[in-house]
Formats: structure tokens, sequence, C-alpha cells
């Protein structure tokens, strides 16, 4: 019985100490209390997970924008920008602040009174641009409130059922109202008004096929790729023009437009994605930087026979993997001008010059000569350039298929279009030439069927001043792969050249990223 009754006290004693009453007596001198560290971390956790649940719950509002109705919030983003989504159309990108918190904007329906009253009263179209304006500022200003209001309520509510004090709840609303207001002063100091201007777009056809064949089964399905692309181009194209009734660069009637295509390398869907582009943009000429072909032999000419039907005169130079037997082929096509050895010529109202690859890579019984003669060749296009100009007949585009020899032509002419690389750059060289390098309009060619992942298929139009001939902005498009149905179109406005001089810096334009050492895919 004794020993009973001690084991009893000692029992009393120990729930004495854990009572509630007694949890006033700090933890810490007992040597098990949370690290302060450890405590901060915590509370973080709370604010930002809570901040995060209020937005997504609560922090949305709807208002209307002109003709249709949008919702509007506020998400966490490592990048900041805004999203505008037409579903199930696709999304118009802008970069518009660099800030832990992206605009997300939906545009939910057309609004069938507004719209009609709009057809009925042609005469408000005046006005619309200043009521989307008064429209976006309103919705604006109703975000901002109910954000603060989410962010607050979210927060304080989870901190409330972590600790169930009220005083730490309230710490972290005030610390989630705090981190939203420095995210909103981050995003205003890096406020880009220019984003608009450079807008990305991306689509999928609903009416796509779901699956067009994977890598292997696309040969036998390849007629319905190359069709469904062509005009999934083309509505995109559509689409964007559309989108772009906001402030953006807007070619002038009169403007000059040019396509870009390079490296097909035998691919027949290009012939597809071209005439679509021409009819589209309204294309003046084609300029096509080389590499067409694959092994250029004779067998393979048929394949160009498309090209005097493509809607607009085509200039082409000669790339590694095009033989001279592929060049006689193409001189004797009807509207195709083929350029060598710096033979200008007058295409769509424009002086273009070029001269062709000087090595032939699939002959396996010649040693490749590399960059050593590309940059002979472009010594020569650079002469030829300023013969042209002595003559009074300056040029107005160089065309070279390796960059190489293409970055020789630099201060004879204001714009040099190459290829061979298989990847978009544009750079600035240093006497004042802007060069522009093109990926594979082709997709890399029907060997893309073979890589896990296929290469995208890339073409650019170029709006040129029809009075100075100086290239104003371009179009960046880029298609899915093979096997692939999907498109973006991307607006870049050209900035303005450096002083000339043989000091200038070589800069690469923030559009694209220097190409980079020229081998030979």
């Amino acid at each position: 019985m004794a020993r009973a009754h001690e084991l009893l006290q000692a029992g009393l004693v120990r729930l004495r100490r854990h009572h509630p009453s007694n949890r006033s007596a700090p933890v810490s001198a007992l040597g098990h209390g949370p690290h302060p560290y450890g405590r901060a971390f915590g509370l973080l956790a709370v604010v930002l997970l809570g901040a995060w649940l209020g937005l997504l719950v609560v922090g949305a509002v709807r208002t209307p924008v002109g003709p249709v109705d949008t919702s509007m919030a506020l998400r966490p983003s490592a990048s900041g920008g805004t999203k505008i989504n037409v579903s199930p159309l696709g999304a118009l990108e802008l970069d518009s602040h660099t800030a832990p918190i992206r605009l997300d904007v939906n545009i939910d329906r057309l609004d069938p009174i507004r719209s009609q009253a709009l057809v009925q009263h042609p005469e408000r179209l005046a006005g619309l641009q200043e009521e989307i304006g008064r429209d976006v500022t309103e919705g604006t200003r109703d975000l901002a409130l109910r954000s603060c209001a989410a962010v607050v309520f979210g927060a304080t509510a989870l901190g409330l059922a972590v600790y169930r004090r009220p005083r730490r709840a309230l710490a972290a609303g005030g610390l989630a109202l705090a981190l939203l207001a420095a995210s909103g002063v981050s995003a205003w100091a890096t406020w880009n008004p220019k984003s608009v201007l450079e807008p990305r777009f991306s689509g999928l056809l609903s009416s796509a096929p779901s699956v067009v064949g994977n890598a292997r089964a696309i040969v036998t399905e390849f007629d319905v790729y190359q069709k469904e692309l062509a005009r999934l181009v083309t509505n995109v194209t559509k689409l964007y023009e559309a989108t772009s009734t906001l402030p953006v660069y807007q070619p002038d009637p009169g403007t000059m437009r040019v396509l870009h295509v390079s490296d097909i390398h035998l691919n027949p869907a290009s012939w597809h994605i071209i005439g679509s582009l021409v009819e589209q943009y309204g294309i003046d000429v084609i300029i096509d930087s080389g590499d067409t072909m694959d092994h250029g032999t004779a067998a393979e000419n048929r394949f160009l026979d498309p090209i005097p039907d493509l809607g607009a005169p085509y200039v082409w130079v000669r790339g590694n993997h095009d033989s001279l037997v592929t060049q006689r082929y193409l001189q004797r096509l009807k509207n195709v001008h083929v350029l060598d050895e710096g033979r200008a010529v007058s295409a769509g109202g424009l002086r273009v010059a070029g001269i062709g690859d000087p090595q032939f890579t699939p002959d396996r019984s010649t040693v490749p000569a590399g960059d050593p003669a590309e940059r002979m060749a472009g010594i020569r296009l650079a002469s030829a350039l300023r013969d042209q100009s002595a003559a009074g007949t300056p040029v107005d585009i160089a065309v070279a298929h390796n960059p190489v020899a293409a970055r020789e032509a630099d201060g004879e002419v204001p714009l040099v279009l190459a290829g061979h690389v298989h990847r978009r750059a544009t750079e600035m060289l240093p006497l004042g030439t802007r060069l522009k390098i093109e990926g594979s309009t082709g997709g890399g060619g029907l060997r893309a069927v073979e890589r896990e992942e296929p290469e995208k298929v890339h073409a650019s139009v170029l709006y040129l001043d029809r009075d100075k001939r100086i290239l104003q902005a371009w179009d960046e498009i880029t298609l899915g792969g093979l096997g692939l149905t999907t498109a973006e179109v991307s607006r870049h406005l050209a900035e303005a050249p450096p002083p000339q001089g043989p000091q200038a810096p070589r800069t690469p334009s923030p559009a694209e990223s220097p190409a980079g050492p020229a081998g030979a895919p």
C-alpha cells in the first residue's frame, strides 16, 4: 500500500507539471523549446500558404472589358508577367513586370448584347479604346482591393487554425499584406509598358486531330499532318492579327513584307506552310537562305517543283546540302531567282544579293574547307556589295547560308540573312548591319522522325519601310515539329542600329541570343 501511495503521488506531480495552467513557465529553460529560426520559418510558411489559398479562393474579380466578360486574378509566380487566356484558342503572354506575382486575365465570353450594339452602331468603335482603358483600370483597382482582403483573410484564418492564438493569427495576416504590398511595389518598379509591343501568342486548334501520329507512324499519315499544320498556321496568324488591335506595331498597307525561310531539308510540309504564310501575310518576296535539299542529288529535284506556285517571287542561295545540280534545276523554274557570287536581283520591290555556300558537305570525296572558305565567300560577297553601291544600285538585303560568311557583309548593307545552324538569332554587327539567322523551316527535315523530340519549324515575316528599305519589325512563327500541331507567333520591333565605327561593340539583340559557333548540322 505504501508503494502504491508513492506512485500515485508521483503521477499527480507529473499531471500538475503538464497542466495547461503551468505552461506559462519558459519552456526554453528546460532545453526543449523550438529554435527562433524554426518559429520564423513556420510563420512564413503559414503566411505564404494562407495568402495563396486566399488568392485562389476569393482573389479573382469578374469585370467587363469592352464587349467581353473577363475574370482577373493574381497568382504566385517566379517570373511575373501577364497572361491573357483566350480559351480554348490559346494565350497571349506579356513580360509586363518582374515580381513574385503574375496577373492572369481569362476571356470568359463575348457578351452578345454589347457586341450587337457595336455592330449596329459602328460609330462607337471610335471610343472603344478609351472604354477598354477605363474598364481595365477599374478592374485592376477592384482586383488590388480584393487581393489585399484575400491574403489577409487566408493568412489570418490559417494562422488561427495552426497557432490557436489571435495575436499570432493577426501577425500572419499583417505579414501577408506586407508581402503583397512589397510584390506590388516590385511590379510597379519593373513595369514595362513596351511589353505589349512584343506579345507571345500560342494556340492549339480544337479542330486539329488529337493524335496525328508518333514519329514512326508520321510517314503513313504525312498528308494529313501537313494539311492540318498549314491550316493551323493560317488560323493562328489570323487570330494573332485580331489580337494585335492592342497598341502594338501595325504594318502600313504599303509596308514591304519578306518571308525568310531556311534549311527546309526535303520536308514537303514546308511548301504548305510557306504557301499559307504568303497568303495570310500578303508576302512580297520569299528569301530562302539555303539547305533546301538533303543530299543535292538529281533525284531530289522534283521536290522543288511546287516553288513557282507559292504566290511570291522566290529568292534562293545555295546551302552546304545543295549541289550545283540543284542550283541549275532551280534556275530553270519560273518565278525563282538564284543568287551566287554576289549577283543582285530586284524582286518584290527589293534589291537582294547573295552568294552560295562554297562547301558541299554530302560529297565525302572532298575534305571540308571549314570556316576559312566561308570567310572568303563572305569577302567576295562584300566586294560585290561595294560594287553595287558604287554603280548606284545599292543592295537592300544580302543573303548567305552560313553566318560566318554573312558577317563579312557588315557595313555594306543594312540587313543580311543566313541559316545553317537550325536556331534563330538576331545580332547587330559592329559596323551597323543587322544579321538575322533563321531556324529550320523544315523542322530539321524528314530525319527528324528519328529523334525522340521533333525539331520545331521556324519562319519569320520581316516588315520593311517601302521608302528607305529599313527593317521596322518582324514576326517569328514557330510551329510544332513532325506530328505536333501547335503554333506560336511572336512580334519584335527593330531597334535603331548603334553608331557606325570600328570600335562599336558587337551586341546581340534582346530578341534573341547569339547563334554561337557555326557548326555543320
